[in-house]
């Protein structure tokens, strides 16, 4: 994961633009709220779990870094899965993908 992926989902956090944790990621995808789900190489279970929520409502889901570096860029313990909740955040951490 790149640091400006890195400092975007810190910036989130702050803004208090994303959900992390099963239960959050599961109450706001089933209530359609959230523009880009990010989810940890190395979390399988995660992967097969949200990837197939998302495709169902169509959210985007971008792969990248591990779970300790997933939760160190929101300052929290390892997470395998962040769901950014802002349309304007999701696009630039998009483009900062390529």
């Amino acid at each position: 994961m790149n640091i400006r992926i890195q400092s975007l989902i810190g910036i989130a956090r702050r803004a208090g633009k994303i959900a992390t944790g099963d239960a959050q990621i599961e109450a706001m995808v089933k209530k359609r709220k959230g523009f880009l789900l990010i989810i940890a190489e190395d979390a399988h279970g995660a992967q097969k779990k949200y990837t197939q929520w998302a495709n169902d409502i169509k959210l985007p889901v971008f792969v990248t870094g591990t779970k300790l570096e997933l939760g160190h860029s929101i300052g929290l313990s390892p997470r395998s899965a962040v769901l950014i909740l802002d349309q304007g955040f999701a696009k630039a951490i998009l483009l900062a993908r390529s």
